[in-house]
């Protein structure tokens, strides 16, 4: 099946920019998820941001806030992530990901279970 897939991880040094960019043009039928997330070796998945597309809200988690954000290009049918002020903890792989299944109506799109679809990820290298 097709999957999401990320494009825009390059290294940036801290305080730096990128531009992340999920295409999601196979999910835009059905989907109630588009989310990003990352993760580091050792460690569990990270829900950083999301769009609830049935509530049409957008949320990023408090080590990011105010330094990512997350939107739609309806146009490119894309989520993107705009990631500003990098810091060396923020390297990760990102994943985004798309949630489709009937059991994702009405579930919190901030939970890694709720997805059933993940693009191969990016990575994205901050040095200090």
């Amino acid at each position: 099946q097709v999957r999401p897939v990320e494009s825009g991880g390059e290294p940036v040094q801290t305080g730096g920019s990128l531009r992340l960019s999920c295409d999601v043009s196979e999910y835009t039928r059905s989907d109630y998820c588009r989310g990003w997330f990352r993760q580091t070796p050792g460690r569990e998945r990270e829900w950083v941001a999301n769009i609830d597309t049935g509530l049409g809200n957008s949320y990023t988690t408090d080590s990011v806030m105010g330094r990512f954000l997350i939107s739609r290009d309806n146009a490119k049918n894309t989520v993107d992530l705009q990631m500003d002020d990098l810091k060396p903890e923020d390297t990760a792989t990102y994943y985004c990901a798309a949630a489709t299944t009937t059991s994702a109506r009405g579930a919190s799109c901030t939970r890694e279970s709720v997805y059933n679809f993940w693009g191969p990820g990016t990575q994205v290298t901050v040095s200090s």
